[in-house]
């Protein structure tokens, strides 16, 4: 079911029936949240007068990523990038995408996102498996630093392997931040009381969404920039991207 092999000069793990590439993330214990240090960062940034004006939502719905708190995060194995529309459709034959520019490009799940989760052999991540992901052992605004994220660091499209390993964080995961992705977790806002072992929240109603800056594009001014940040978390109201997780294969 599962071939170990490189990818890109990294180890990774192909799932033979599908084809879709997962990455390995070691296991370890992070601060998962929206820290002061982050906040002062995205403020530093606005100080700088090349930051839009409409930063007050953000700072308002801070507290949707808060408290900051330590995780233990057990080793998982997570898509190298969120399921294209060629991979659904190998789960999904007759499924179209309206959003989706060539077959190669980040699927977008609507009304056939119940049916995918059905039918795939994996499962979502939990949102604090996510963002340990994300962060890739950085405390930073992204996985490249406290700079504000500029259109290039949007990847939806994955055809292309050189675009691809250029976009690839420290755990060799691409297009983190792009293409809004669904979690495991139901939507609570906030961290009061959550796990510290990173497993999901579950219950009724959304789920909650990480990432979604290509979702915006061409960027209007409106700080879209923000859907790149690791912490930056919201409901999930309509279609979105999947990037399955699984448990890591026995060798041997």
């Amino acid at each position: 079911m599962w071939n170990e092999e490189v990818v890109a000069g990294r180890p990774a793990w192909r799932h033979t029936a599908s084809g879709v590439v997962f990455r390995e993330v070691p296991g370890g214990t992070y601060r998962m949240g929206l820290s002061e240090a982050e906040l002062a960062a995205v403020r530093a940034i606005e100080r700088s007068g090349d930051a839009e004006d409409t930063l007050e939502p953000f700072f308002a719905a801070a507290a949707e990523a808060q408290p900051v708190r330590e995780v233990r995060v057990e080793p998982f194995l997570i898509a190298r990038h969120p399921l294209t529309v060629e991979q659904v459709q190998h789960r999904l034959p007759d499924y179209e995408d309206d959003y989706a520019d060539a077959d190669s490009s980040a699927a977008r799940l609507e009304d056939d996102l119940d049916e995918l989760l059905a039918a795939l052999p994996f499962r979502l991540p939990s949102e604090a498996e996510w963002e340990y992901a994300a962060r890739a052992g950085t405390t930073t605004l992204t996985f490249r630093g406290d700079g504000k994220p500029g259109e290039d660091q949007l990847l939806d499209d994955f055809g292309a392997e050189d675009r691809i390993a250029a976009a690839e964080n420290a755990f060799g995961l691409a297009g983190v931040g792009s293409a809004n992705e669904l979690c495991a977790d139901v939507w609570i806002p906030g961290f009061a009381d959550a796990p510290a072992d990173a497993r999901p929240r579950l219950g009724d109603g959304p789920r909650v969404v990480r990432g979604g800056a290509a979702d915006l594009y061409p960027w209007q001014g409106c700080d879209e920039w923000l859907l790149l940040l690791a912490a930056t978390r919201y409901e999930h109201s309509q279609f979105t991207a999947v990037r399955p997780a699984a448990p890591v294969p026995p060798r041997g």
